[in-house]
């Protein structure tokens, strides 16, 4: 490189110096840009946290909940520990079906099988949102359980075979019961109000499910306003990740029949007195 601006018979400048020069000039604004840079991804991260927290609590309120899974009622299919996801929005599609694995809020009825203690300050509070949120923590008052019944069905156990019956139907359970365990230790025969859902954990011996609130309002039923979302796949532990589908034994074409028949009924039973009804007016008229 040459300096054409140098006077004559000035002394030369080795080319070492002018490369050194335009190396030190082109490395100052280097190191600027990294404190520059540090200085701001220090200031947005509360930004970054606070936009975090914000789309989790809007994914969490309206689409998709992380669960963690407390007790053993749910064994084999949920473990003690596990993460499940939530969908909250499925059943804005369709209605709860016998089979499916619900989340469901306990607020004001049912006692916990897992109790926590309160958080002892507001931080404790806030992490303990945070936790729920991502299902890191338990929800003090959320329960996990399978939907054997729905408004209007008879649920009983249990036949002379000791499985559970719907609406006169069996149900084999053997697929997803705690090994060892039988359908039911306790008697029940419940016609199921509608609106509400009967609802049993899979490890029978050791769940607190609606069997053991059949002196409650409901039977021991629980309102399907309650409901939070449908359990759909395991998240945590990846050994574990799996998906939660609805059994075999529930797409039995009884039980179907039986599911698509009762709103059918129901529309014919309205529609008769209206048509007599009809009928009278005509005859009044002529």
């Amino acid at each position: 490189m040459t300096n054409e601006s140098q006077e004559p018979g000035a002394p030369r400048r080795p080319v070492e110096d002018e490369v050194d020069v335009v190396a030190e000039e082109t490395q100052k604004p280097a190191k600027d840009e990294k404190k520059d840079k540090k200085g701001s991804f220090w200031k947005e991260l509360p930004v970054l946290v606070v936009v975090a927290l914000v789309l989790a609590l809007i994914i969490k309120t309206f689409v998709i909940q992380a669960f963690y899974i407390p007790s053993e009622s749910m064994e084999n299919t949920l473990l003690k520990n596990d993460r499940v996801l939530v969908n909250k929005l499925v059943y804005h599609t369709r209605d709860i079906e016998r089979g499916d694995v619900v989340v469901f809020s306990g607020v004001d009825s049912w006692d916990g099988e897992f109790q926590m203690e309160e958080p002892s300050n507001p931080v404790a509070a806030f992490f303990r949102w945070v936790g729920t949120a991502f299902g890191v923590v338990p929800g003090e008052k959320d329960y996990i359980k399978r939907v054997i019944g729905v408004g209007g069905d008879h649920v009983k156990c249990c036949d002379p075979q000791g499985r559970i019956t719907v609406n006169g139907v069996a149900i084999d359970e053997q697929s997803y019961l705690y090994p060892g365990n039988v359908p039911s230790d306790k008697f029940f025969d419940i016609k199921v109000p509608e609106g509400r859902l009967w609802v049993m954990g899979d490890h029978r011996l050791v769940s607190l499910d609606s069997r053991s609130h059949q002196g409650d309002p409901g039977g021991g039923s629980i309102p399907e306003g309650q409901v939070i979302g449908r359990a759909f796949v395991i998240v945590w532990p990846f050994s574990r990740a799996t998906t939660l589908s609805i059994p075999d034994t529930f797409a039995q074409p009884a039980l179907q029949a039986l599911g698509g028949a009762t709103p059918m009924l129901a529309g014919f039973a309205g529609a008769v007195p209206l048509v007599l009804l009809r009928r009278r007016l005509v005859k009044k008229k002529r």
